[in-house]
Formats: structure tokens, C-alpha cells, sequence
């Protein structure tokens, strides 16, 4: 059996801590996680140096929606586990300053995920200090692992209030047709903001006739929150849409409030400098390695267009040549040209992957054909780059929003024994971890957490939780419960993940190896894909039998791959003829063939 310890020395003689700034972002497997949820190292600032009830402090490991301790003290203690996972980046959830609580009495939760940012230049005190996350990135960098901040342009916490919704659990989108920027309540309300051109004229010369922000809403500030936030021009109101909450269709996509949260005015000139300022900042002193953009959609593609050179340069000049940033542009579909868009408009270097967890979603969990990851993988020249952007491309299983590859898998087979769930989860690692993209492990599913849902119910805690609906949940590949700590290097499939996020690393052809479709089919069963090594053309053949069936037949490789190793799985020793090999895979299956 593989021991963490072995792993982690494994993965650090691949990657020296020397060389971590060289590679390039596809050579990276990134560990996703929420700080919150990972370990508590230091039980002193759980309620974050704030006196009072759970809705003052944001404290309660009973509650889903709170704060339940976890920090960056215990996730720097955690790095062993993380490294022998196989992972070379860690991808943490944001880790400023948050509001500690909000939401409409009864309603309430609070900002342990740390999308509710009050502070953008402090640590928030429920995961420790500006010391603390120094000490995780010196640590992360002293292993030849690499950090990701997450980080969030497009609205800070929700401490603007509108008069007209005073009291309501809404507040209606009010666009700009019905509501001129150039009006107050209304297309015939007073005229204000007089010579002002609209949001599209990006000069401050335009913006500094935008003097009056109540356009659509009349705004309401609480005298407690009015210097709440840091840096100090964040608490002018004219620097945020205030059109009211978004249904995330049209105009309001852009410009309303997502879930109640101050949408930024990413328009105004004042706005791209503040961003810039404040996350060059960040890589200045830290010296992160990458970005991922929270809400990226629903911020206008100008903004991007000057935010994302200004930060590649930043990286540049603090000696880090291959900063990887990606964006989160979310979608249910099996949509790449959804996403393509944001690589082509807004200059996005890459995105995150979601058409690819839909792919494997369908075909691993579901009963969707093979020919479903074909499609995905035929469409990728059509983003900005091509195939190379492609291939670096954060891809995934599931996430704290959507919900985790295990509960996709219950639901899509309820009749399904353990061994059938287990087995079709870590066939979904194997094409994770093996095809084309920047695979993205999210904490906890190498423990079997699947949970019941997305969002709060898809956030478990991996040290001993205390909250019961949680802890009543059964994981995948063990007996074990989230009641107590799950940090098990023997778990089955946090020991595939490690085996295959070890070959994919010492391979090129799986990093940075251009994919050829083998083989797929309109119903479940083979899908095969080579992958080429980019410095000496080797084939690696890769297999996975999507159906509960065993699978016997012929697949077409290169002429001159005259003989296999089985890296994983069972492979072919030799071609029957000349590019051609016969493969058996049990039901639910894989295996990683390297071509001699």
C-alpha cells in the first residue's frame, strides 16, 4: 500500500521545489478547498475575534452555513496529506475579510466560503492572519507546490440597502431602459448625472458627471457599515451598479446584484485601477502563482481586457512566469462555446472546465454514449488559442456550488450497490486525471464525501465535524463517517487518485500531449483516446469502459507502436497487426497503456 509519506517524496523528486515556477499550468493537478472546512489548527480565533452570539461572530459547527473553525494554520499542518494526494497546486477559497454574517432574520448565514469580502487587503481573523497565509504559501513553495487565490471583482458583501425594498426579500432588476442613469426613478423622473454617455464610454472624463448613484433605487446605507469597507473608496456608492438583484439573463447578467451582494460598477475607471491595485498587491507580497476569477461572466469583458495583462505583468516582474489565471463561467450544460466566449471577448486566458464535468457526469454517472466526450473534445479549437488552451483548462468532477461526483452518481443510479458507486466514482478520477486539461480534485471526494446536494451541502468538514446532517451522511469506500476526521491515505480512492495523479505528472504525453479519439460510441461503453508526448511523439493510449458490462475489441493505434506497458489497467502487450490492439476492460474500468 502507498503511504502518504512515500507519495509525497515521490512528488516532490518530480517536481523539485526549485524548478515549481517552470512548469507550465498544464503540468499542475490542483487540490481545491474551502479553509474553513479543511482543518482547524487554532481553535483561538474560530469566532474570529468578535464578541457575541453565532450572529455576531458567524460561529456554529452545528450549522452548514457557518463559520466551523477550520484555518490556515491547519491547513499548512495539512500539506503531507495534500502532496501525497499528488497534487502540485493548492486552489483555496477566498481568504479576505468577510462579513461575518448576513442574510434576512431567520436567514441568516455567514462568510466562511469568503465570497462576502468587506476587506480586500486583510486575512479574514476566522482563518488567521496576513502571517499565517505567508506561512502556508512559503511552506506550499518550499515543497514545489504552487498556490491559487481565489479572487472576486465583481461585488463585495451586501451592505448597500434600496429604500423601495426596504422590508422585502427582493429587489427587482430595474434596467437601464426603464431607468436611465440620466433620470432618478425612471425614464421620466428629474433629470441628474447630466452629460453623462452611459457605462460604455470607460474615460473618467464620462464618469465624473456620474455624481448621482440613486438612477434606479434610492440608496440606504446602515451608519454602521458605512466605512466597513477597506480600501476606503469601496464604501462610495457610485462605484456599484445599484440596479437591484440579477436574474442572470441580459443586461442584468452584468450589472445586477447577484443573490443581494453590491455589484460593482467594473465600468468605471476608478474600479479596474482599485482591482488592480488591490490583487497586484496580493501577488507583490505573496507571490501567488494564479488566480481564479469567482463570477467572471458577470463582469463586462472591458474590465478583463485590462485586469488580466496588468496581473500577468505583475507576475512577470515578481519572477513568476507562468501565473495561471481561470475563470468561473458556470453552466449545467455541455456547452464549450459558453465558454469559449470568455476566452475570446474578455481575453480570459482559460476557464474552468464545467462543460467537461457535464461530459463525465453523463457518460460515468449517467447513461449518456461515449460519444458525449467526443463531442467536448472536438470543439476545443474553438477557444482563444485552441488546443493549447485547452489543454489548460481547469477541469472537474463537482464543486462547492454544484454539488459533489458522488452524489451525481447516487442520484443518476439509486438502485446502485456501494461497489458499483465506488467503482463508477473512481472511473470519473481516472478520465479526470488522464484526459486533456488541468485536473481539479475537490476536497474531500478522495474521502468518498458525496452529500446531498450543492452549495452548503456539498461543503463537509474533513476534520471531525459536529454538524448532523453531515455526519448522517454515508461515504463512498469506507464505513467511516464525517463525525470523525478523514485524512485516510488508505482509502481506495484517495490511493487511485495518488497512482494516477503520479503517472499523469511524470508523463508529458498526459500533461502536455495533444489527444487523438481512438474510439466512442452512441451508448455506454469504450471511449478511447491516445495522447501524444510533445518531445518524442510516444503514443499513450488510454480506455474506459463506461458500462456494467465487460468490453472485448479492437482499437486502432499508431502504426509504429509496436509494444505496451500497462501504466494502470490491463493493456495490450503488442498490437495484433500493425496499428492495431486488441483490449479487454472489465465493467467500469480503465487503463493507461504507454506505447514503446
Amino acid at each position: 500500500m502507498l503511504t502518504a509519506l512515500s507519495l509525497a517524496l515521490a512528488a516532490a523528486a518530480a517536481a523539485p521545489p526549485a524548478d515549481y515556477r517552470a512548469r507550465l499550468p498544464e503540468d499542475e493537478v490542483i487540490y481545491f478547498l474551502l479553509p474553513d472546512r479543511f482543518e482547524n489548527g487554532d481553535t483561538s480565533n474560530d469566532r474570529g475575534g468578535i464578541a457575541g452570539d453565532r450572529l455576531a461572530t458567524g460561529f456554529d459547527p452545528a450549522h452548514k452555513g457557518f463559520f466551523h473553525g477550520g484555518d490556515l494554520n491547519g491547513l499548512t499542518r495539512r500539506l503531507d496529506y495534500i502532496q501525497g494526494l499528488g497534487a502540485t497546486a493548492v486552489w483555496l477559497s477566498p481568504v479576505f475579510k468577510n462579513k461575518p454574517v448576513q442574510g434576512p432574520s431567520g436567514q441568516e448565514s455567514a462568510g466562511y466560503h469568503g465570497y462576502w469580502i468587506t476587506d480586500f487587503t486583510q486575512v479574514d481573523p476566522h482563518l488567521g492572519t496576513k502571517a499565517d497565509f505567508k506561512a502556508f504559501v512559503d511552506a506550499a513553495h518550499a515543497r514545489g507546490m504552487k498556490v491559487y487565490m481565489d479572487i472576486i471583482a465583481n461585488h463585495t458583501a451586501d451592505v448597500i440597502q434600496f429604500a423601495e425594498c426596504a422590508g422585502k426579500g427582493e429587489c427587482p432588476y430595474r434596467s437601464i431602459a426603464d431607468y436611465p442613469y440620466q433620470r432618478r426613478g425612471g425614464a421620466t423622473g428629474p433629470a441628474i448625472n447630466s452629460g453623462f454617455s452611459g457605462e460604455r464610454e470607460e474615460t473618467a472624463a464620462n464618469f465624473s458627471r456620474l455624481t448621482d448613484p440613486d438612477y434606479a433605487y434610492t440608496i440606504r446605507i446602515p451608519d454602521s457599515e458605512k466605512t466597513v469597507k477597506v480600501p476606503s473608496w469601496l464604501n462610495d456608492p457610485a462605484y456599484y451598479h445599484n440596479r437591484g438583484d440579477t436574474t442572470f439573463r441580459g443586461e442584468s447578467s452584468q450589472m445586477g446584484d447577484f443573490v443581494g451582494l453590491d455589484d460593482l460598477f467594473t465600468e468605471h475607471p476608478r474600479v479596474v485601477q482599485g482591482m488592480i491595485d488591490i490583487y497586484g498587491k496580493w501577488i507583490d507580497d505573496y507571490g501567488v502563482d494564479g488566480f481564479r476569477i469567482d463570477t467572471a461572466q458577470h463582469v463586462n469583458p472591458e474590465f478583463w481586457q485590462k485586469f488580466v495583462p496588468a496581473m500577468m505583468e505583475r507576475a512577470r516582474a515578481r519572477g513568476i512566469p507562468n501565473f495561471h489565471i481561470f475563470g468561473e463561467v458556470a453552466t449545467s450544460e455541455m456547452d464549450p462555446a459558453h465558454l469559449a466566449v470568455n476566452t475570446i471577448v474578455d481575453r480570459l486566458p482559460t476557464v474552468l472546465d464545467f462543460a467537461f464535468g457535464r461530459a463525465v457526469i453523463d457518460t460515468v454517472a449517467g447513461d449518456i454514449g461515449t460519444d458525449q466526450l467526443a463531442k467536448l473534445f472536438r470543439a476545443d479549437p474553438i477557444y482563444a488559442g485552441g488546443v493549447a488552451t485547452a489543454r489548460r483548462l481547469p477541469t472537474f468532477l463537482g464543486n462547492h456550488d454544484a454539488g459533489r461526483f458522488g452524489m451525481f452518481v447516487r442520484k443518476a443510479k439509486p438502485q446502485a450497490g456501494d461497489d458499483e458507486v465506488l467503482k463508477r466514482t473512481i472511473l470519473g478520477h481516472a478520465m479526470l486525471l488522464t484526459l486533456r486539461g488541468v485536473p481539479t480534485i475537490y476536497s474531500g471526494d478522495e474521502q468518498g464525501f458525496a452529500g446531498k446536494g450543492g452549495d452548503q451541502d456539498a461543503r463537509q468538514d474533513m476534520f471531525a465535524s459536529r454538524t448532523a446532517t453531515y455526519n448522517e451522511d454515508s461515504l463512498i469506500g469506507t464505513r467511516a463517517t464525517t463525525a470523525a476526521a478523514n485524512f485516510d491515505t488508505g482509502h481506495p480512492i484517495y490511493r487511485k487518485i495518488a497512482t494516477l495523479a503520479r503517472i499523469r505528472t511524470s508523463h508529458p504525453a498526459l500533461t502536455r500531449g495533444e489527444q487523438r479519439l481512438r474510439f466512442a460510441s452512441d451508448k455506454p461503453g469504450l471511449f478511447a483516446m491516445s495522447r501524444f508526448d510533445p518531445s518524442t511523439g510516444r503514443e499513450t493510449l488510454l480506455l474506459y469502459n463506461t458500462s456494467a458490462q465487460p468490453i472485448a475489441q479492437n482499437v486502432r493505434v499508431d502504426v509504429g507502436s509496436t509494444r505496451f506497458t500497462a501504466l494502470a489497467g490491463p493493456c495490450p502487450a503488442k498490437p495484433v497487426a500493425p496499428g492495431s490492439v486488441a483490449i479487454s476492460l472489465p465493467a467500469l474500468s480503465y487503463a493507461v497503456c504507454d506505447a514503446r
